[in-house]
């Protein structure tokens, strides 16, 4: 005899075509917001902060004292990973994707009008910390969120074109917060710069924050998760059931989310996170300083290869989602990192050969090749790898973690190894060095094309 407390999985969910536009627009939106609230900070750190919240030290102590307070975000990305993972995957994507659009937007708008050190003395540096902390505790659940809600909502032929949307969010994001402090570098003086002119990227970003929590609050909630049974000790049941068995354990989200299991997919996942995330700290973030500083190059040469590289990723992402979804997951990242692998030491040659048109040719081919293009896999395989119970939390960390090993660590090891050997070859090195690790996840993970995201347990 059944339990009467006990319910049915719900049956198929379905959402109309302005659904999936709604969905697609709140994903790009988030992402995009995302990467120009980062972008506009990190290019803040690199030009005004030093000299209004750090005046009393040298320039270059404030300026590493400048960098730091970006680098805060980064931790507190890892934090915010593991909470509003575990949240999104308990209470629903939309009501997550919603405060995390918040506490970006607000953080951000708040940078804005910020009284500096002037005014108020070390508060002001204090105050910005505890803001990029709240910004990148936000953060660290956006893109993930974004990647689970785009995948779970996109019709399963068109999937990786859909999820794909979400690498383009960056791209927009990025070009936003480089446009806008190029204008007001070009149009203020110096001291309008630091008076005023700073704050208004930050304070415009509030109008954006407004728009896209306009479309979340209209956005339904993904019909993967609305139709995804819970089950408990092996009994299927309905999620507010699950929910008052999960309080009467007396667990906190934070612990559940560090306690949870993670099995082969998580693992697998964090080997795909590799040559993307550690790509790119080596093409965007590594090489603009390296040309600069050790080849003595125009910093404005690779600057805009990789503003350029960024444009041509608005035809490369869309275009190798829908290849994955013609040839599937594992096809394709094994061309892309095969290809990585391939042009990783030419690109090098390319860039250092003395010709400005070669450099640029290499970092936008390296960079949609490399990058983009595995960006792009990233999207939508990281989600189908996993079920759809702890999908928001297994990606969110997967991509968090793996952001800290690769991107923040990387050009650390590169900087060490070029000043070390006195040579370019360890960028290169590098290159191979992730996408082998990626394409060897590859070749250990399931094809996931296709895959139904209701089920519970992992692709692997």
């Amino acid at each position: 005899m059944k339990d009467s407390t006990q319910t049915e999985p719900a049956g198929p969910v379905t959402r109309t075509t302005q659904d999936l536009v709604r969905a697609a627009m709140s994903g790009w939106l988030g992402t995009a917001m995302e990467f120009m609230d980062f972008q506009l900070y990190s290019l803040a750190a690199a030009i005004v902060f030093n000299k209004i919240f750090f005046p009393d030290v040298s320039p270059a102590i404030g300026l590493i004292a400048a960098m730091a307070t970006y680098g805060v975000g980064y931790v507190a990305r890892l934090a915010g990973a593991i909470y509003f993972g575990r949240m999104g995957d308990r209470i629903g994507r939309k009501k997550v994707l919603i405060t995390t659009i918040l506490l970006m937007g607000a953080s951000t708008t708040l940078i804005g009008v910020l009284p500096t050190y002037a005014v108020i003395g070390i508060l002001a540096p204090i105050l910005l910390v505890v803001l990029r902390l709240i910004q990148g505790f936000g953060a660290g659940a956006e893109i993930a969120g974004a990647t689970v809600m785009l995948a779970e909502y996109a019709p399963v032929k068109r999937r990786g074109l859909v999820a794909s949307l979400v690498s383009l969010g960056t791209n927009t994001g990025t070009l936003a917060a480089s446009g806008l402090w190029a204008i007001l570098l070009a149009v203020l003086s110096e001291e309008q710069l630091l008076s005023w002119g700073w704050r208004l990227p930050f304070l415009l970003s509030f109008a954006l924050m407004v728009f896209a929590v306009w479309v979340r609050r209209n956005l339904k909630e993904s019909p993967v998760f609305e139709e995804r049974p819970d089950v408990v000790d092996g009994v299927a049941m309905s999620r507010t059931q699950a929910e008052a068995v999960f309080q009467q354990e007396n667990k906190s989200v934070l612990e559940a989310g560090l306690r949870q299991r993670k099995g082969k997919a998580f693992f697998l996942a964090l080997g795909l996170r590799f040559g993307q995330a550690g790509n790119s700290g080596l093409v965007q973030t590594f090489l603009v300083g390296y040309l600069a500083t050790t080849l003595l190059v125009d910093r404005s040469i690779p600057t805009s290869a990789i503003v350029y590289g960024s444009l041509l990723g608005f035809v490369t992402v869309p275009l190798v989602g829908l290849l994955g979804d013609r040839f599937g997951r594992r096809p394709m990242y094994i061309a892309v990192t095969l290809l990585t692998v391939a042009f990783a030491f030419p690109m090098m040659l390319l860039i250092t050969s003395g010709s400005t048109a070669a450099l640029m040719l290499g970092m936008i081919f390296g960079l949609n090749i490399g990058v983009l293009s595995l960006f792009s896999l990233e999207s939508v395989t990281m989600a189908e790898l996993f079920g759809s119970r702890t999908r928001f939390t297994q990606l969110a960390l997967a991509k968090e973690i793996g952001g800290i090993l690769a991107t923040a660590i990387g050009p650390v090891v590169a900087a060490t190894l070029t000043a070390v050997t006195g040579s370019w070859w360890p960028i290169a090195a590098m290159l191979v060095v992730y996408s082998l690790i990626t394409l060897l996840s590859t070749i250990l993970a399931p094809e996931t094309r296709g895959r139904d995201l209701v089920l519970l347990e992992d692709a692997a």
